[in-house]
């Protein structure tokens, strides 16, 4: 149930999310189809910072993610829809650039043989010709990769037409409960909404909380990628994810194929340094050595939001009606869809459709 406020001196909405990106606009989506007037507030311009940095691999068996196993599940069964409803809203396309993942390295924690199983590596090499296989195991995986850069161009589109108010260039400072409401600051104005959600990213924590000493975004800090991409002759395009516990290979397109990525705690720092993405190359060669001598077309740098035992923080921010859905990581593409039905559920007062323990701000 969401709870309007009208006090006659602020703006009204029944929710107000802070952050604009894929995060921030999947609840608002989400939100809005089921009947919330939903206003979005951005401090800069939509899915243009961790959203649009992404490599867009919708990694549900990755190995690294046993805890958020049940969560990217869910995620992952709920992405065609999810990009349905997104292509049918906006009126554009965001086609999936690949549907397998083959891994190598680590332990695979999933026993979901039909979508998740072993190779030799004779078999391996037969998928990616060339691949380096001496001393390594391989896993195949029907797991699926985007482009991030197409979420970016439609997502708002999408948001937009389902009624939500979105508003760029608008950065929360901050929050305050007001009885059944919460009143907003941003630079501009102060704003009453029933309910607030912060999905502020990497920026979670510049949100001031007044009443409480600690909010739980205080535990979210940026955590750096650098990434780079090149272009490969037809005849050696790859036609799957490629990845291990050090690098990512993701095909999108025409020859392109991001690498990455670096995992830095540097604060705000967005410089792309030619070190680390020489470093980057050099793991992908090793793995795939056909791709060492292509051309570099593009590089970037992108900042996560980190916690501290690299989980999302989805749930009371601490005061009431005031929520939180941030610090994702490295898994906000995948876990999009899934975090926003769990953001309306709270709101709703309905069980959340994953348990939530590992995930409670102020663990």
């Amino acid at each position: 149930m969401f709870f309007p406020s009208y006090n006659g001196r602020v703006q009204t909405a029944d929710v107000i999310v802070a952050g604009g990106g894929i995060i921030g606009l999947s609840a608002a989506l989400e939100l809005a189809r089921h009947g919330a007037r939903v206003r979005v507030l951005e401090k800069g311009r939509a899915m243009s910072e961790a959203s649009w940095a992404a490599a867009g691999m919708l990694a549900a068996n990755d190995p690294d993610l046993a805890e958020l196993a049940e969560f990217a599940a869910l995620s992952g069964r709920m992405y065609p829809e999810y990009l349905r409803t997104i292509e049918q809203l906006s009126g554009r396309s965001v086609p999936l650039r690949t549907r397998a993942t083959l891994h190598s390295g680590g332990e695979i924690h999933r026993g979901d043989t039909a979508s998740c199983h072993a190779l030799s590596a004779q078999e391996a090499e037969q998928r990616i010709p060339g691949l380096a296989t001496r001393e390594r195991s391989f896993w195949w995986m029907e797991e699926a990769s985007l482009d991030p850069r197409d979420l970016c161009a439609a997502l708002p589109l999408a948001a937009s037409a389902a009624g939500v108010d979105l508003q760029q260039t608008t950065e929360v400072l901050a929050v305050a409960s007001r009885g059944n409401s919460v009143e907003i600051t941003t630079q501009y104005e102060t704003v009453s909404a029933g309910a607030f959600v912060n999905c502020c990213g990497a920026w979670a924590g510049n949100v001031a909380y007044p009443e409480l000493s600690q909010p739980p975004a205080s535990t979210v800090e940026p955590r750096k990628g650098q990434m780079l991409a090149v272009r490969l002759p037809a005849p050696l395009d790859l036609a799957y994810v490629l990845r291990t516990p050090e690098i990512y290979l993701v095909p999108r397109g025409r020859g392109h194929i991001v690498i990455g990525a670096t995992v830095e705690r540097a604060g705000f720092d967005r410089r792309v340094e030619p070190s680390a993405l020489e470093r980057l190359r050099s793991l992908a060669a090793e793995i795939w050595p056909p791709i060492a001598g292509a051309p570099v077309v593009d590089s970037w740098s992108g900042l996560r939001p980190g916690t501290r035992d690299a989980l999302p923080l989805i749930g009371s921010a601490g005061q009431p009606h005031c929520w939180m859905a941030t610090g994702h990581f490295r898994n906000g593409i995948l876990l999009a869809p899934a975090t926003g039905l769990i953001v309306r559920q709270l709101l709703e007062g309905e069980t959340p459709a994953v348990e939530l323990a590992n995930f409670a701000p102020g663990r």
